[in-house]
């Protein structure tokens, strides 16, 4: 089986995928200084609660735009499930040309993003992932990726506007009965919801112009649902996106498999 860990601004994605599904997916939040024990008290009473065990994973891929997360992820990998984890780069094998100006600066989550979109959906598209960031990626009807646009997230911009003006409260994300506030907090949440709407379809206005095709659009991330209540622009909602590219990753590029000797404690992998 294989272990697929996403590490995001936010929260730290770990699923279990057993050749044909997805057996299990859990989120703790990021915490760079979260040590490699820690992770692994954590994930192993859960794999148990699941009938899952550590000695059926066989390979472990790490996905993340936090380096200083990588250390303690990596550790977990080599001596939790006796794995060296392949670690998703714009060097790797992809499948698909990274027609950028400097491929080492796209963070591995667009990348995963587009190779799964496009393996899934088929080109050409766009991926609007709602992060900590959101962003839009381009790929080109042969699966390569084109680059894309980043802005603030919502809990960013929710987090902002209430530290910079002392008498709005922090608000919760959700769909206002009206585009008129009555209140303060109907306002600030139509301003979020409608505003970010209009951030999405505006966008891929001018995406879909400078691309000067017809371009399919999918949304991911934990408010990809929500927002597309909003909009018709968002064909397709996947929350697997991320998740699905660093299994195909993983499929596409060898991964040293270790034969489990030992329960963790025993022999190590000390491979650097």
């Amino acid at each position: 089986m294989l272990l697929a860990i996403d590490a995001g601004n936010t929260n730290v994605v770990f699923a279990i995928h057993d050749g044909t599904e997805w057996r299990g997916r859990w989120r703790i939040t990021t915490q760079a200084e979260r040590t490699s024990d820690e992770y692994a008290v954590w994930l192993l009473a859960l794999l148990q609660h699941t009938g899952l065990r550590a000695l059926e994973i066989e390979r472990c891929v790490i996905g993340t735009v936090v380096p200083a997360a990588l250390y303690n992820l990596r550790r977990l990998c080599r001596e939790w499930f006796d794995c060296e984890p392949l670690i998703a780069r714009s060097t790797l094998d992809w499948g698909f040309r990274i027609k950028v100006d400097h491929p080492e600066e796209v963070g591995a989550d667009r990348l995963l993003n587009a190779l799964a979109a496009h393996y899934h959906y088929k080109g050409p598209l766009v991926v609007i992932d709602f992060g900590t960031a959101t962003t839009f990626d381009i790929v080109d009807d042969d699966g390569a990726y084109l680059g894309g646009v980043i802005a603030p997230g919502l809990q960013l911009s929710i987090e902002a506007l209430h530290r910079a003006a002392a008498r709005l409260p922090r608000i919760g994300i959700g769909r206002p009965q009206a585009v008129i506030g009555r209140s303060t907090v109907p306002a600030m949440q139509s301003g979020i919801f409608w505003g970010y709407v209009g951030l999405v379809e505006g966008i891929v206005t001018r995406i879909r112009g400078e691309y000067g095709a017809p371009l399919k659009v999918i949304g991911t991330g934990g408010l990809a649902s929500l927002l597309a209540e909003g909009t018709p622009v968002m064909e397709f909602t996947d929350a697997d996106i991320t998740l699905e590219g660093l299994r195909l990753l993983a499929d596409r590029n060898a991964i040293p498999i270790f034969h489990k000797t030992s329960l963790p404690g025993g022999p190590r992998a000390e491979t650097d």
